[in-house]
């Protein structure tokens, strides 16, 4: 490596007033204010800080890496539980799923991340490093990757930016899913102009993993002069401040500097990595060393935050010496390999007696520098015992503070102003249904209903041969995590739900209760499908936390998850209530001063005892009942039709939770009785959607059997409903017992046999039209 200049340049803040200290952030590019700047000087190291300390507290500092903003308003979540093997402390938080019969736990491993920022910017290279450092959080901490899933937002589906952005998007996220082997199991997608200048990319992974061979994220005890060793692509100057840029407001006029900082992805070198990795943890777990070892993914910071964060979390400090770190390009200067957020990386922490047989794992079993240029694994560093960490270049000292300080960053307590109702409120408004079938197409159509196979038959759904109900057949994914020989046999049956959602229409008209009405979604969705709900994860993505207004629908979107959460129980534990084991806040989604809807992307998981119980949406048969489960929905708050009819919509309501909780949980047990052989819940377009969506499946008519729904525009188009379910004679009565013992309300609709979709005279449309204007509504658009 050629060595650059090693005498570290100082920055000092001092006797200088604040334009000439916003000189200085300007002229280095680093992303602190004037007054965090001062901080680090005067209050934390108390002295002029290098450079290389102020990238480092730019980024350690930044939204994406502290939570500086939100810190204090995510300690109302319920992150602990009966059924949590590991919280929202590590790379990624684990819940059970299954028992042995010598009662060891299983469980999934979960990592909910976001790359907003990135993928507006470059769209391809965004998402696809979204989906690499995702899976990484979800193999580090020892667990086999086996499903992910996405929830994406866009801006209005007319502009072209729009839809190059989302074709950019869809196409990271399988160019990078598709290579690793891994299925893309559910997900949502919402084109919003609210979302035009910022779209979001949520990812969500899981993994299979035992409790008896969980990798940490944190060197263990007695770790005093362990090696760290850097595994991977070489260190290169890609997404070098890609953390900060991600804090920050997107500018249009920076784009072209701002693609410097997204990752460039290698999809091939990873799954050579967790090839690798895979095999290296059963070699620890046979010596019986798993818990000697501390294992991190190379994300925000790179190597300057894995390291002090693998050390600091165990109480240590660190010392890196970066002239020892392997690079892919010459000349780099050190804060720029310390900081790099080059893709492809882990760190280890491991004892001297276990570094060459790593080395050797890597280098020479896995040849790593012969399958990609300049990868390789490295020793660069050890722990400290002293709490202090250290960064030298060619023996002159780069960083040099407490692992602990480093690691805080600065904390705020924001000012904030909470949403108030609109005074007068808006009533309800009186609509007239005029043309049943023209609403009902019209819904149809919309790329917010219609069918998502546009997008997702770019994903693999069915690789590793574990999947029971693929994207776009049910509510909710569902796979079997532990169908393999190395599990298990008495657990290998067992199912595993996942949900992603949130509605923008919803969060606009109230941050709170749409918050809330996200996390229902992705709980009924769960329950739709035959899961028992067993945990939530989130991206929280809301606008500038500098800005009080924006703030307030944070905090207020905070309550609404939280309060939420709380309400909902785990089937097997009635008094615990769902934990949320996971996720991340993104921030600063705002640009020329226009933020993104309220946005908390919600994940709900769940288990099935047995997979194979597991009910798409769509109607398995003629001759069977439809019902309708829970309470009609009695406003047209937030529906797409009050949109597309253009009239102003009131505040949506806020749900009645312990109804939805004993609703979804006769649901469910429905379905493990074998009552229920299709579900959906009603939420977007409404009862009629729903019903409509049942029935395209299969190809499957319906006939609508209640003359008091037809005039009823809130029953039908209303986004707050219960569930539609389809039993079979046989078993209609089992199912009206049960709901009657649960008083849960329960209406028959109709029958489902036929070619016709029917609601007595006021809408008699053939199943063959109304699927032709669902399955090609967003290909249409997205084709034009």
């Amino acid at each position: 490596m050629t060595r650059a200049n090693s005498t570290p340049i100082t920055l000092d803040f001092s006797n200088i007033d604040e334009d000439a200290i916003r000189g200085l952030i300007k002229e280095h590019n680093l992303a602190l204010t004037p007054d965090e700047a001062l901080q680090i000087q005067n209050r934390i190291l108390k002295r002029p800080p290098t450079l290389a300390e102020c990238v480092l507290w730019s980024i350690q500092g930044s939204e994406h890496c502290s939570y500086k903003s939100s810190r204090t308003h995510l300690k109302q979540f319920v992150t602990d539980g009966p059924n949590v093997i590991l919280g929202p402390s590590e790379d990624a938080g684990i819940v059970e799923i299954a028992r042995d019969k010598d009662g060891v736990r299983y469980g999934l491993a979960a990592s909910h991340e976001s790359h907003n920022h990135p993928s507006q910017v470059v769209p391809y290279e965004g998402a696809a490093t979204g989906v690499g450092g995702n899976v990484r959080d979800v193999c580090c901490m020892g667990a086999k990757v086996v499903a992910v899933g996405d929830g994406l937002r866009f801006g209005d589906i007319k502009l072209p930016k729009s839809k190059w952005i989302q074709e950019g998007v869809v196409a990271g996220i399988a160019g990078y899913g598709n290579p690793l082997g891994i299925p893309n199991l559910c997900g949502d997608v919402y084109f919003d102009p609210g979302y035009n200048d910022n779209c979001l990319v949520t990812v969500m992974t899981l993994g299979a993993i035992s409790e008896k061979a969980i990798l940490h994220s944190y060197a263990p005890k007695n770790a005093d002069g362990y090696d760290l060793i850097l595994v991977g692509k070489p260190t290169d100057n890609s997404g070098f401040g890609g953390a900060s840029f991600a804090s920050g407001e997107l500018d249009e006029k920076e784009k072209e500097k701002n693609k410097g900082a997204v990752q460039e992805p290698n999809a091939f070198l990873e799954r050579h990595l967790l090839k690798a990795t895979y095999a290296l943890h059963k070699i620890l777990i046979e010596r019986g060393d798993i818990d000697r070892v501390g294992f991190k993914d190379l994300g925000a910071g790179g190597i300057a935050c894995a390291s002090v964060e693998i050390a600091d979390s165990a109480g240590y400090g660190a010392e890196v010496e970066v002239e020892k770190v392997h690079v892919g390009m010459e000349g780099l200067p050190p804060h720029v390999i310390l900081c790099s957020e080059t893709q492809e990386r882990f760190m280890w922490a491991v004892p001297h007696d276990l570094t060459d047989l790593i080395l050797e794992h890597y280098n020479s079993t896995f040849a790593l520098p012969e399958v990609s240029n300049g990868a390789k694994a490295s020793v660069v560093g050890r722990i400290r015992e002293d709490g202090l960490y250290r960064v030298t270049w060619h023996g002159e000292t780069l960083v040099e503070a407490k692992a602990s300080e480093v690691t805080k960053g600065i904390v705020y307590d924001r000012e904030y102003v909470l949403p108030t109702p609109k005074d007068p409120p808006i009533p309800e408004p009186s609509v007239a249904i005029e043309d049943l079938g023209k609403d009902l197409l019209s819904l149809l159509a919309h790329p917010n209903i219609s069918s998502r196979k546009p997008i997702f038959e770019s994903y693999d759904k069915q690789v590793q041969g574990a999947t029971q109900v693929e994207a776009g057949r049910g509510d909710a994914g569902v796979f079997r995590p532990f169908v393999d020989p190395e599990w298990p046999e008495e657990i290998r049956e067992t199912g595993a739900v996942i949900s992603l959602d949130q509605n923008p229409r919803h969060n606009r008209s109230d941050s709170e209760r749409g918050a809330a009405w996200a996390v229902v979604e992705s709980y009924r969705n769960v329950s739709a499908t035959g899961g028992r709900p067993v945990a939530f994860t989130d991206c929280l993505c809301y606008g500038n936390p500098e800005k009080p207004e924006q703030m307030g629908d944070f905090v207020a979107g905070m309550r609404g998850v939280a309060e939420t959460a709380k309400s909902f129980h785990l089937t097997e534990h009635p008094d615990s209530p769902i934990p949320i084991i996971g996720g991340n806040v993104s921030l600063y989604n705002e640009s020329q001063g226009q933020p993104i809807p309220p946005s908390p992307m919600i994940a709900c998981l769940g288990r099935m005892p047995d997979a194979s119980k597991a009910v798409p949406f769509g109607f398995q048969s003629t001759g069977n009942r439809v019902y309708h489960v829970g309470e009609f929905c009695d406003t047209l708050a937030g529906s797409l039709f009050l949109e597309q009819k253009g009239l102003e919509s009131p505040r949506i309501p806020a749900p009645e939770l312990k109804e939805i909780e004993t609703t979804a949980q006769t649901i469910v047990q429905a379905i493990e009785a074998g009552q229920i052989t299709a579900c959906h819940d009603v939420s977007d377009g409404g009862l009629l959607v729903a019903l409509a969506e049942c029935s395209i499946a299969n190809r499957i008519g319906f006939s609508l059997s209640r003359a008091d729904l037809i005039d009823n525009a809130a029953a039908l188009f209303g986004e707050f409903g219960g569930y539609v379910a389809e039993v079979s004679e046989d078993q209609a009565e089992a199912f009206e017992q049960l709901c009657a013992e649960r008083k849960v309300p329960l209406t028959k609709l109709g029958m489902t046999g036929g070619e016709r979709f029917q609601l007595g005279t006021s809408l008699d449309l053939s199943v063959s039209e109304i699927s032709e204007t669902w399955e090609n509504g967003l290909r249409i658009e997205l084709d034009s």
